[in-house]
């Protein structure tokens, strides 16, 4: 299966940093994120399988099997950066592959829709939605949803016509399956790499609760509040989600070196 991958090849002190898209999305919404981490850092995001321009997984690859393509493509060591969906896979990377995560930024996500049998019944129903519907009016219905009340009819257009053009089956129904099989809470605390939980104050979709949880969860763990943001704090306040994120690597400690 062949993924398509963003590299900017850069030579950079800080590090590489690998960005995970959400369910709804693709390498392209990190179009934001790229330029303004790259100054500092080697920067990769991916299509997942199953979305954008990568290939068609064959068979689910489940929550582990995602987290362990995501680990095929990075050159060492990395910091990771997850929203929503992208979150959850990043926190099972870190869990399965601790050698090669430096550090975690979990934006807008959550612990897993398997926590109970409504929200793993609700997540499986989204693919059945898809199929229903088609791309074009599940993103008309879904997308404005994913930024807040006030955000400019520009963003919200740009999100939907971004989210049709991501998605499709059955890309979207293995990602869904595997966020309806996962539940994070009882491991969340054997994490230990630094970590960074974000939320936009006006998240409709996971909400600041569940970022709380899992910042609390998560040993030395940081929240970030990010006001007038919704679901995808990353597009919709971009300066301050790039400077807290930019603010939290450089505190990463460097990787002692080898004797």
């Amino acid at each position: 299966m062949r993924l398509h991958l963003i590299d900017t090849l850069n030579e950079a002190p800080g590090g590489p940093v690998l960005l995970l898209h959400g369910i709804g999305g693709s390498s392209g919404s990190f179009a934001a994120q790229i330029p303004a981490l790259s100054t500092r850092h080697r920067v990769l995001a991916w299509d997942a399988p199953g979305y954008g321009r990568s290939g068609d997984p064959s068979t689910p690859p489940g929550m582990s099997g995602y987290a362990a393509l995501a680990a095929s493509l990075l050159p060492g060591p990395a910091h990771v950066v997850g929203v929503s969906w992208g979150g959850v896979v990043a926190t099972r990377l870190a869990l399965e592959h601790p050698g090669l995560v430096r550090s975690l930024v979990l934006a807008d996500s959550t612990r897993g829709s398997g926590r109970t049998p409504e929200q793993a019944a609700a997540m499986r129903g989204r693919a059945a939605e898809l199929e229903r519907l088609g791309g074009s009016a599940f993103a008309a219905a879904r997308g404005p949803r994913l930024l807040s009340p006030q955000a400019p009819q520009e963003l919200v257009d740009r999100v939907v016509t971004a989210m049709e053009r991501s998605i499709r089956l059955p890309g979207y129904t293995y990602a869904a399956s595997a966020m309806a099989g996962t539940d994070h809470n009882d491991v969340l605390g054997s994490l230990s790499v630094p970590v960074l939980v974000v939320v936009g104050d006006q998240d409709r979709v996971t909400g600041v609760a569940e970022s709380q949880a899992i910042a609390a969860a998560v040993p030395g763990a940081r929240l970030a509040v990010v006001p007038g943001a919704g679901h995808l704090a990353n597009q919709e306040r971009p300066e301050e989600f790039n400077r807290l994120v930019l603010d939290f690597l450089a505190s990463v400690p460097s990787p002692v070196a080898e004797a």
